[in-house]
Protein backbone atom coordinates (compact mmCIF):
# COMPACT_ATOMS: atom_id res chain seq x y z
CA UNK A 1 0.00 0.00 0.00
CA UNK A 2 2.90 2.52 0.93
CA UNK A 3 4.05 2.23 -2.85
CA UNK A 4 1.23 2.33 -4.45
CA UNK A 5 0.98 6.03 -1.96
CA UNK A 6 4.42 7.20 -3.47
CA UNK A 7 3.27 6.29 -6.79
CA UNK A 8 -0.16 8.23 -6.63
CA UNK A 9 1.75 11.50 -5.34
CA UNK A 10 4.69 11.30 -7.31
CA UNK A 11 2.58 11.65 -10.50
CA UNK A 12 -0.06 13.65 -9.27
CA UNK A 13 2.82 16.35 -8.46
CA UNK A 14 4.06 15.89 -11.87
CA UNK A 15 0.16 16.01 -13.39
CA UNK A 16 -0.14 19.40 -11.18
CA UNK A 17 3.43 21.05 -11.89
CA UNK A 18 2.31 20.41 -15.43
CA UNK A 19 -1.15 22.09 -14.93
CA UNK A 20 0.22 25.00 -13.17
CA UNK A 21 3.47 25.09 -15.63
CA UNK A 22 0.58 25.77 -18.40
CA UNK A 23 -1.15 27.90 -16.28
CA UNK A 24 1.19 30.63 -15.70
CA UNK A 25 2.34 30.45 -19.16
CA UNK A 26 -0.83 31.69 -20.09
CA UNK A 27 -1.10 33.81 -17.48
CA UNK A 28 2.40 35.41 -18.24
CA UNK A 29 2.61 34.99 -22.35
CA UNK A 30 -1.17 35.73 -23.02
CA UNK A 31 -0.29 36.72 -26.63
CA UNK A 32 1.89 34.31 -27.34
CA UNK A 33 -0.83 31.51 -26.25
CA UNK A 34 -3.61 33.61 -28.14
CA UNK A 35 -1.20 33.01 -31.27
CA UNK A 36 -0.89 29.82 -30.50
CA UNK A 37 -4.71 28.88 -30.00
CA UNK A 38 -5.51 30.55 -33.61
CA UNK A 39 -2.91 28.59 -35.53
CA UNK A 40 -4.71 25.62 -34.03
CA UNK A 41 -8.15 27.60 -35.21
CA UNK A 42 -9.26 27.75 -31.65
CA UNK A 43 -11.05 30.65 -29.83
CA UNK A 44 -8.99 33.29 -28.18
CA UNK A 45 -11.49 33.73 -25.87
CA UNK A 46 -10.64 30.84 -23.97
CA UNK A 47 -6.99 31.48 -23.13
CA UNK A 48 -7.94 33.10 -19.72
CA UNK A 49 -10.73 30.78 -18.32
CA UNK A 50 -8.63 27.82 -19.52
CA UNK A 51 -6.08 28.97 -17.27
CA UNK A 52 -8.04 29.87 -14.52
CA UNK A 53 -9.78 26.55 -14.76
CA UNK A 54 -6.46 24.71 -14.42
CA UNK A 55 -5.46 26.26 -11.11
CA UNK A 56 -8.81 25.13 -10.00
CA UNK A 57 -8.68 21.81 -11.46
CA UNK A 58 -5.02 21.21 -9.07
CA UNK A 59 -6.72 22.76 -6.27
CA UNK A 60 -9.39 20.36 -6.24
CA UNK A 61 -7.15 17.44 -6.98
CA UNK A 62 -4.30 18.08 -3.97
CA UNK A 63 -7.59 19.23 -1.79
CA UNK A 64 -9.48 15.58 -2.27
CA UNK A 65 -11.96 16.85 -0.13
CA UNK A 66 -15.10 16.78 -2.18
CA UNK A 67 -15.12 13.59 -4.25
CA UNK A 68 -17.82 15.14 -6.98
CA UNK A 69 -15.58 18.20 -7.77
CA UNK A 70 -12.10 16.02 -7.90
CA UNK A 71 -13.66 13.69 -10.64
CA UNK A 72 -14.93 17.06 -12.61
CA UNK A 73 -11.66 18.39 -12.31
CA UNK A 74 -10.09 14.67 -13.51
CA UNK A 75 -12.55 14.68 -16.48
CA UNK A 76 -11.30 18.38 -17.39
CA UNK A 77 -7.83 17.34 -17.36
CA UNK A 78 -8.97 14.74 -19.41
CA UNK A 79 -10.60 16.58 -21.74
CA UNK A 80 -7.83 19.27 -22.18
CA UNK A 81 -4.91 16.65 -22.59
CA UNK A 82 -7.01 14.94 -25.38
CA UNK A 83 -7.63 17.95 -27.07
CA UNK A 84 -4.05 19.44 -26.90
CA UNK A 85 -3.18 15.87 -27.86
CA UNK A 86 -5.21 16.51 -31.32
CA UNK A 87 -4.08 19.72 -31.71
CA UNK A 88 -0.93 19.48 -31.65
CA UNK A 89 -1.06 16.02 -33.80
CA UNK A 90 -3.00 18.74 -36.53
CA UNK A 91 -0.69 21.14 -36.25
CA UNK A 92 2.37 18.98 -37.03
CA UNK A 93 3.91 20.24 -33.41
CA UNK A 94 5.54 17.50 -30.80
CA UNK A 95 2.56 14.95 -28.70
CA UNK A 96 5.50 13.65 -26.25
CA UNK A 97 4.41 16.67 -23.46
CA UNK A 98 0.41 15.73 -23.95
CA UNK A 99 1.11 11.90 -23.79
CA UNK A 100 3.20 12.00 -20.53
CA UNK A 101 0.64 14.50 -19.35
CA UNK A 102 -2.03 11.55 -19.80
CA UNK A 103 0.09 8.78 -18.56
CA UNK A 104 0.17 11.12 -15.20
CA UNK A 105 -3.65 12.29 -14.93
CA UNK A 106 -4.28 7.92 -15.77
CA UNK A 107 -1.91 6.88 -13.05
CA UNK A 108 -3.22 9.50 -10.73
CA UNK A 109 -6.83 9.09 -11.41
CA UNK A 110 -6.93 5.33 -10.78
CA UNK A 111 -4.13 5.16 -8.01
CA UNK A 112 -6.21 7.94 -6.55
CA UNK A 113 -9.15 5.70 -6.37
CA UNK A 114 -7.55 2.72 -4.71
CA UNK A 115 -5.19 4.68 -2.03
CA UNK A 116 -6.89 6.75 0.41
CA UNK A 117 -4.31 10.53 0.09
Amino acid sequence: MRIQKIIYWVATALLCALMLYSASFYFLETDTVKGLFESYNYPTYIVIPLAIAKVLGVVMILWRRNAWLTSWAYAGFFFDIVLAFFAHQQAGKDTTTTLIALIFLLISFFFGKTVRA
